[in-house]
């Protein structure tokens, strides 16, 4: 229960807490990702020795299959749900059953406390090794601090993996709302799709191509003025319509490369929720989200 008392002490935690917390932070992503990353190389292993025992996978590419990348191999979300949770029950029953004769607590307070404290949530009514002596006082507080470091990895990337499924709920509930406006969405993107067409003439610039009364030339008889289908069209609209169509082609290729925006009903997920930084990266790029393929 130690905590600062004096001024400087208290300042001194403040900058000190921003660097640690920052750190900390960084050290359970990165676990995260390790955690991913293990479970891409079994998913890997598994694979190619079910095709080795079946016969499919030819000497020859036995080698290549071995050397071949991980990002294709993308674990679901909610197998890493199902072994982060496994995880940190077994943590959590393991920790009950040394805290429970040493700090002389029942066992369901125990667990109690193991989830508060894994979680950093930390209400300070149970707290561990406060008392001056313990039998193998040494040996338990290394226990003890292995316990809770690795519970709160593994509580922390539960909680960043159920915050991707809220996030797929989220989105699904957002595309089911975005659907009672598909008349709307139909229409813009017909829009969008005739938006890159070269038109001849329009009725803006009708009284620009409008046929002088003293000229001759191939002019349409309509009242709007539009030039005959025959004419070619004049160097400045051709330049205009081909940087317009240059511009829509590198956006569309820059979002395949990246793999957004998904579109719901004609419109873009901009307006979803992504979840690009931190763990919700790690998350998106090396988990597959079955949820979007449905």
């Amino acid at each position: 229960m130690t905590t600062p008392a004096t001024v400087a002490g208290k300042v001194f935690l403040i900058f000190y807490g921003m660097l640690g917390c920052a750190g900390t932070i960084l050290f359970f992503n990165l676990f995260l990702e390790r955690i991913i990353t293990l479970l891409a190389v079994v998913m890997k292993a598994v694979q190619e020795r079910r095709l080795r025992h079946s016969g499919i996978l030819p000497p020859g590419l036995r080698r290549d299959f071995a050397e071949s990348s991980l990002p294709g191999w993308k674990p679901s979300v909610y197998y890493v749900m199902l072994i982060l949770g496994l995880a940190a029950i077994v943590l959590s029953c393991c920790a009950s059953a040394m805290y429970s004769p040493v700090e002389g607590w029942a066992y369901v307070d125990s667990l109690y406390y193991c989830f508060v404290t894994f979680s950093t949530i930390g209400f300070g009514d149970l707290v561990s090794s406060q008392s001056a002596v313990y039998e193998n006082q040494g040996l338990y507080r290394l226990a003890n601090f292995l316990f809770i470091l690795l519970g709160v990895c593994c509580i922390y990337s539960l909680f960043n993996v159920i915050s991707i499924v809220i996030k797929q709920v989220l989105n699904w509930m957002l595309s089911k709302m975005s659907c009672l406006c598909c008349q709307r969405c139909h229409k813009a993107s017909a829009f969008l799709g005739r938006r890159n067409a070269i038109r001849p003439g329009s009725r803006i610039r009708q009284g620009r191509f409008a046929r002088p009364p003293d000229s001759e030339g191939p002019y349409d008889s309509d009242a709007d003025g539009r030039r005959l289908s025959g004419e070619m069209i004049s160097m400045r609209e051709l330049t205009a319509s081909n940087k317009v169509s240059l511009a829509i082609m590198q956006k569309q290729l820059s979002e395949s490369a990246n793999g957004f925006p998904r579109t719901v009903c004609g419109s873009s997920r901009q307006n979803g929720f992504s979840g690009g930084v931190g763990a919700l990266g790690i998350m998106n790029n090396r988990l597959a989200e079955t949820s979007d393929s449905r």
